[in-house]
């Protein structure tokens, strides 16, 4: 039981983490194509590096690559929605919470 606290607790960390001092200013906008430093295409590259970083958090705390591939195109697909203005900011961030919360029952399940 403790073990699988622990799990759940270093993937909403690996996202705290991901999402605020990772992320930094620039990346938060440049992963926006709507933003100036997006329009040039660089948000695909931006969106990208940070899905990488949610999906590679998300692979440390439960020892699985393909969870963190899916954290990977997951985050990927809700940033995007959330810079086209479809979700607010706290959707947004409890879709991200709901994602860790299913990674986690799928790596229970498999145990």
């Amino acid at each position: 039981m403790i073990e699988s606290l622990t799990v759940m607790f270093w993937l909403l960390v690996g996202h705290a983490l991901a999402d605020y001092p990772l992320q930094g200013p620039y990346l938060a906008q440049a992963k926006n194509r709507n933003s100036s430093l997006g329009r040039d295409g660089a948000w695909r590259w931006a969106l990208g590096c940070h899905a990488m970083i949610h999906g590679g958090a998300v692979a440390l705390a439960t020892g699985s690559v393909v969870l963190g591939v899916c954290e990977t195109v997951a985050h990927a697909v809700i940033d995007f929605a959330k810079c086209e203005g479809w979700l607010s900011y706290d959707t947004d961030q409890a879709l991200h919470v709901v994602c860790k919360a299913v990674w986690f029952a799928v790596w229970a399940l498999a145990l």
